[in-house]
Parts: C-alpha cells; structure tokens; sequence
C-alpha cells in the first residue's frame, strides 16, 4: 500500500470513528460541491468483528457488529462510507466527505477537519485506557 492509500485507508478510518453529528454537520456544507451524486447503496447490516489471540495468533470471529453502509457516485467517482451502528446519515456524511477529497474538492477544510477528528480520537483513546488502566488487578498465580 503507497502513502497515497495509506493515507486514504487512515482518513476512513478517522471518519468511521469519528463523532456522528460533528460529521454530519461538516458534510452537510460539502454536497453542494458535488454535481450528479447518485446513491449505489446505503444499508445497514451485520458483520463478523474479526479478532487475534494474542497468545497463539490466531484469527476468530467474536460476533457480529451491526453496521452502516453508503457507496456513492458522485463526479464520476465512487465513495464509501461504514460506521458502527445504525446511523445511516454519518455513513452518507463519510461518503461525502470521501467523494469531495477523491475529487479534490474542499481538500484543505477536509483534511483540516479529519486531523482534528484524528488528535479527539487520540485523546478519547487515551482517556479510555486510562480508566481501564485504574481497573487492573495485579493477582498472583500459585
């Protein structure tokens, strides 16, 4: 993967992420950028949440995760959004926001608004492994 892809795969994974009202009230602005956006999909659906034991390293599915869906065309390029949920309008609003930097298009305020969705994300991450942190036992094994 070249750092174009991988900076697009860490750009969608900020958006799935990410808080849904401040990327719905972001995306928003950003559809009149975009001419002739057609909807290829837009569902919700279970998926298998892949996991690795860390001991042996092998793969398993833990469960299913319920999931939203959206693929767009939008200027002759296809975009996709997927989020944890049932939120329908946040996977639209990714899709959104995928559509405008493939097709260039507001990249500046795009890329500002994911590197800041990007350092709240770090920051709750941080905050969540706190708490669980505070929750560790250390016990003995005879």
């Amino acid at each position: 993967m070249g750092p174009e892809q991988s900076s697009h795969a860490d750009m969608l994974e900020v958006l799935s992420r990410c808080d849904a009202d401040r990327l719905k009230a972001f995306a928003e602005p950003l559809v009149s950028t975009l001419e002739a956006i057609e909807v290829i999909e837009n569902r919700t659906g279970l998926v298998m949440l892949p996991m690795r034991d860390t001991a042996q390293g092998t793969h398993f599915h833990l469960g299913e995760v319920l999931m939203s869906e959206a693929r767009i065309s939008a200027d002759g390029v296809e975009a996709f959004g997927m989020r944890r949920g049932r939120d329908l309008e946040a996977a639209m609003a990714m899709a959104v926001v995928d559509a405008c930097v493939s097709l260039g298009r507001e990249s500046e305020r795009c890329a500002e608004f994911v590197a800041a969705e990007a350092r709240q994300l770090k920051s709750d991450d941080r905050e969540t492994l706190r708490r669980l942190e505070a929750t560790r036992v250390n016990m003995e094994t005879f």
